[in-house]
């Protein structure tokens, strides 16, 4: 069994988070540069068994696109043609920003850190994985 990878994908910055190989747990795995992230994740893929990743699909709060989604699927598309072995699916990431800087305030991370918009990305990315890894338990046919 391989991990599973979550990517909340961004303009500038893009925030990874990854399971454990049993995929039991999920936990942060790094914020990256937008534009090194391909050749991080061939990588990363490289070094470690990874079964499926996960990206977040932006949306706004009514469900229409967001401006992201079309660069979101410009990389998709890119994934799919040049690592077609490692499959690549969306998942509505809606709210996940709030989540995460919700948890960061439950944790009782001081402003600062607070502000860390790098944290916040790979929090997010944690937020869609968890989610995700929640929604095959209750409809194991995802």
């Amino acid at each position: 069994m391989g991990r599973i990878l979550s990517i909340d994908y961004g303009r500038k910055r893009t925030g990874l988070a990854v399971t454990d190989p049993l995929q039991i747990i999920a936990g942060g795995l790094a914020t990256v540069s937008t534009s090194e992230l391909f050749e991080w994740l061939k990588d990363y893929t490289l070094r470690e068994s990874v079964e499926r990743i996960v990206i977040g699909e932006p949306r706004q709060p009514n469900g229409e696109p967001s401006e992201n989604l079309a660069r979101v699927q410009q990389f998709v598309n890119r994934w799919r043609k040049v690592m077609p072995s490692i499959p690549i699916e969306y998942y509505d990431e809606r709210f996940t920003s709030a989540l995460a800087h919700q948890a960061m305030l439950d944790g009782g991370l001081k402003k600062k850190a607070r502000q860390n918009k790098a944290l916040v990305d790979e929090i997010s990315a944690t937020i869609i994985l968890e989610d995700y890894m929640r929604s095959r338990k209750r409809f194991p046919s995802i």
